[in-house]
């Protein structure tokens, strides 16, 4: 019933969405020379492995109140996650119409994307009850917030940033690495003033300033993909998670048996002081 009443919802909403998503709001890189230097590929260190369900495809994770919040995607096996790290998950189930993507929590809601549909699902954070829906016309793939505003991506070089409320469409950036595009633009978390995203089918995680999209350092995984050896094709690194108290990061990948929790050196340490 609730599906049905979005699809009728989503048809009226659709032009309202057009409009936003249509306005010529992008922010390219500023004053960026070709011959800028090369960002600087941060070595890491892991601190903690946590237990992660393999049949997990992860599309989205974001930290809050002690609580690892996680998105799971294919069509009839897409969920809403809730677990301490390591923990057992309390699990919500989307209609198998939907492709879950990424998610972050927002004051008192959990926000989650869907792939192909245009609806996004607002959850209630403590109860995780669906509320209501938000419609758009992009892809979606994954998504966080600065504090005042929602980040959301869509699979290109594009980022989009939303009114938490309204998900009116504020403005967009272009994310370059020396005025080249840097595609596949996947799950998101903002940590201590910069985007982090990861790129899928990528074992690196790009660091964003969120001013101007300019790429400003990249974290190798690729010893972590290799850990997770045999999850499979699809299975790429995806997910990352920032406890802002402990200043703790968590990353992980679809189906990959740990969540990892690591500590990059202080090239990667954000545009913001630590408190």
């Amino acid at each position: 019933m609730l599906l049905f009443r979005i699809l009728l919802r989503f048809s009226g909403e659709f032009f309202f969405g057009f409009l936003l998503f249509a306005w010529p709001l992008d922010v390219a890189a500023e004053g960026l020379l070709a011959n800028d230097p090369l960002p600087p590929v941060c070595s890491y260190e892991v601190l903690n492995r946590f237990k992660h369900d393999p049949a997990s495809f992860t599309q989205g994770l974001c930290f809050a109140g002690g609580m690892l919040y996680e998105g799971t995607g294919l069509y009839g096996q897409s969920s809403l996650r809730r677990m301490s790290p390591g923990g057992d998950p309390e699990m919500r189930l989307l209609p198998p119409r939907l492709f879950g993507e990424g998610v972050t929590v927002f004051k008192d809601r959990v926000i989650q994307l869907t792939w192909k549909s245009g609806i996004g699902l607002v959850w209630n954070r403590d109860k995780l009850q669906l509320e209501r829906f938000f419609t758009y016309l992009t892809e979606g793939w994954g998504i966080t917030h600065d504090g005042s505003q929602l980040i959301m991506s869509d699979g290109s070089a594009t980022l989009y940033f939303l009114d938490p409320h309204s998900f009116s469409l504020k403005r967009r950036i272009t994310v370059v690495d020396r005025q080249e595009p840097v595609y596949r633009l996947n799950e998101l978390e903002y940590i201590r003033g910069e985007i982090w995203a990861n790129i899928w089918k990528d074992n690196r995680i790009a660091l964003i300033d969120p001013e101007t999209g300019r790429v400003t350092a990249w974290v190798d995984l690729s010893h972590l993909v290799k850990e997770e050896d045999g999850a499979g094709f699809e299975n790429v690194l995806n997910g990352i998670a920032y406890d802002a108290m402990q200043n703790r990061i968590f990353v992980t990948g679809k189906r990959w048996h740990h969540i990892y929790e690591i500590q990059v050196d202080d090239r990667c340490g954000g545009l913001e002081s630590l408190p």
